[in-house]
């Protein structure tokens, strides 16, 4: 009788290298604390809007209980369609190229399994959203990482990414305004990288979630209103962040028919379709949000100049986030491990932020801090902060 394999033996070669998130492996231990003040989870603070919240109710009182089409229902696809004319200069067939998916994290497993072979090479940038490196790997495809600085802000150039493709090299991933340091790309970048993907032939994955979150003064070109890119462009958005409807997982891409369809086979098959309730809060958070998102915006920019200050003003090196909902100081000249930095700032100020080695290699000397928290909670977690990292100070002699 053969002996009887292990459970982990079981278990696929490739996703046993995987490793668990490290904002999960973090934040496991955040949720046995109490009296914590969490800068580390990536989700609005707000409350869906009323009138969202409304929409999905009538929608229920209306039976609106089943199935939808794969794509989704089709008026929000003309709903999609419109907003990504008005937002970001491209138009899409909302018959044909807009796919409905769960959250745009499902749009983004899509979008990488559709279009990846066993040993393609897929160019993204870090620090970055801790997804990214793990979903190429689950398409048996080869994640290349891009390092970003935060001597140049966390930008993306051409010149940084034409060094790593190779034959093998199918797309570039991009997702600006960037989690976790709240960068973005100025448009002569944006234009730089496009030329390069039409030089080499390459598609790109654009991954815009943090999109209407960008600040005064910043940039919000998105590759795919560029002359051509269209063609070879994948974007995808979603209603989490902007419109404060994490819970709903309501997201889609935008992308040529034929990889539009790609993606609508592997979601058919295992997915099938959004929520058609998520759906109708959608269809109401496009016709009738604009006034929630800029209201939302405008909060979130007063938070990220009140937490910028005080991270630069307490000695922890900041760039000024130009998107998104997040800070990502530099720690590195306190002689502590990032992860460590963060434990020992959970454990002694009960302030709670993500290691920067959860979002790859080049993150480490960095913690993240997410603003959306309430001020009144900010100015409390930047005061132990400056406490500790006066600590810090005295004990390294500086």
């Amino acid at each position: 009788m053969k002996d009887r394999k292990s459970h982990l033996d079981r278990i696929a070669q490739h996703l046993r290298k995987i490793p668990r998130s490290g904002i999960r492996d973090f934040f496991d231990i955040v949720s046995t604390r109490k009296d914590i003040i969490s800068l580390g989870i990536g989700e609005p603070d707000f409350v869906t809007p009323w009138h969202i919240r409304e929409a999905v109710k009538l929608s229920l009182d209306q039976g609106d209980t089943s199935y939808t089409s794969n794509l989704g229902l089709i008026e929000l696809r003309h709903e999609i369609a419109k907003y990504v004319r008005h937002s970001f200069k491209t138009d899409y067939k909302p018959e044909t190229e807009i796919l409905i998916t769960v959250g745009v994290s499902e749009a983004l497993d899509l979008a990488i399994r559709a279009i990846t072979e066993p040993g393609d090479e897929l160019i993204y940038h870090e620090p970055c959203y801790v997804s990214y490196a793990p979903e190429i790997l689950f398409a048996h495809g080869m994640p290349v990482p891009v390092m970003t600085s935060s001597k140049n802000d966390f930008r993306l150039t051409r010149e940084m990414i034409e060094p790593k493709i190779t034959k093998r090299t199918k797309a570039i991933l991009l997702n600006f305004p960037t989690n976790p340091t709240g960068s973005i790309l100025m448009r002569k970048d944006v234009e730089g990288i496009a030329k390069l993907a039409i030089e080499r032939d390459l598609l790109v994955i654009s991954d815009e979630i943090y999109s209407e979150l960008t600040y005064s003064g910043g940039d919000r070109t998105s590759i795919a209103s560029i002359p051509g890119m269209k063609e070879r462009t994948i974007f995808l958005n979603g209603f989490s962040k902007s419109w404060a409807m994490t819970g709903f997982r309501i997201g889609f891409s935008c992308a040529p028919q034929e990889l539009t369809e790609a993606m609508m086979k592997i979601h058919q098959y295992t997915m099938l379709c959004a929520s058609i309730m998520a759906q109708k809060a959608a269809i109401e958070a496009l016709v009738h949000g604009d006034d929630d998102v800029i209201q939302m915006k405008n909060e979130y920019e007063r938070r990220r100049n009140f937490i910028h200050t005080s991270l630069n003003e307490m000695g922890l090196p900041c760039t000024l986030p130009r998107g998104a909902f997040y800070a990502f100081p530099y720690i590195g000249n306190y002689g502590l491990p990032s992860k460590e930095f963060a434990l020992r700032l959970l454990e002694e100020k009960k302030v709670a932020c993500v290691p920067g080695s959860a979002f790859g290699v080049s993150g480490e000397g960095f913690i993240r801090c997410s603003y959306a928290t309430e001020l009144e909670e900010i100015k409390e977690a930047m005061s132990r902060m400056a406490s500790f990292v006066k600590g810090l100070g005295k004990k390294a002699g500086k």
